[in-house]
């Protein structure tokens, strides 16, 4: 037992090395792409936009407006004991705009996005067309990853302020249903509640886990041998790796925003 955690502690500090690697050269690939913007796929970012926002916005809406739903239910009955009915809404805007819209929004779009990511880069390489476009003189990092996070840095923070309206009207709609507060009064508290700042932190997180989960998925993508069967590993291990990923960037970000006075 020793040895397998060992190896797998091991093996764990390996991929974390090769992340870091790869964000470097990510890095180096953005200020050859200001030099040389010819040289990126840019033209590709609007259908990557498409997928990873348009084509996920039905399970962001529904999962966000549960997600407020179930906190407004679940704090209701406590809320009524001290008169405080009015306080659901309060609850629901500071914790859906600074931590659950922006940490769920990044959760599914790893599922989603970066799983497709990886395995359609895994692909590419098995198939050895990374070589072709070496052969071609073209970086491949920067011509297939930048536009990739471009695609997810922007995607992800439309979704998250989409995600933190329809979590608010979930809140509301138990409020409204169970609590006996008007629609009125439930946004007026809301606006009295939640500032800018709280939506600016959630924004910030979720700029974080675009880059986490584009470096992550591509890198996966690269990292990518062994065929087709190499493909379906490497694609779970983008979704474990992203999700480890956003929850610790999610705690450190956090942490900071406090210790910040945010």
């Amino acid at each position: 037992m020793i040895v397998h955690v060992g190896r797998a502690t091991s093996a764990a500090l390996t991929e974390i090395r090769h992340v870091i690697s790869f964000l470097g050269q990510t890095l180096h690939g953005i200020v050859q792409a200001i030099r040389r913007p010819k040289t990126t796929h840019f033209g590709e970012t609007p259908r990557l936009v498409e997928v990873a926002g348009m084509d996920a916005l039905p399970i962001v809406f529904l999962l966000n407006f549960l997600l407020g739903f179930v906190m407004a239910y679940q704090a209701a009955r406590q809320l009524e004991k001290y008169g405080a009915n009015l306080y659901v809404a309060d609850l629901v805007g500071i914790s859906v705009t600074r931590e659950l819209a922006p940490l769920m929004t990044a959760i599914i779009v790893a599922g989603r996005s970066g799983a497709a990511f990886a395995a359609s880069l895994g692909t590419m390489k098995v198939s050895e067309e990374f070589d072709a476009l070496r052969t071609l003189g073209i970086g491949p990092v920067r011509y297939l990853v930048l536009p990739r996070l471009l695609a997810l840095l922007i995607a992800v923070p439309i979704l998250t302020v989409l995600g933190d309206v329809i979590g608010v009207v979930g809140g509301m709609f138990v409020a409204s249903t169970s609590l006996g507060i008007t629609p009125v009064a439930y946004f007026r508290e809301i606006s009295a509640a939640v500032h800018l700042r709280d939506v600016g932190t959630g924004l910030l997180k979720s700029v974080l886990f675009a880059w986490a989960i584009a470096i992550i998925s591509c890198q996966q993508g690269f990292a990518t041998n062994g065929g087709a069967e190499g493909v379906g590993r490497r694609t779970t291990s983008t979704v474990v790796g992203c999700l480890f990923a956003i929850i610790l960037l999610d705690a450190l970000a956090t942490v900071a925003f406090r210790s910040l006075g945010w």
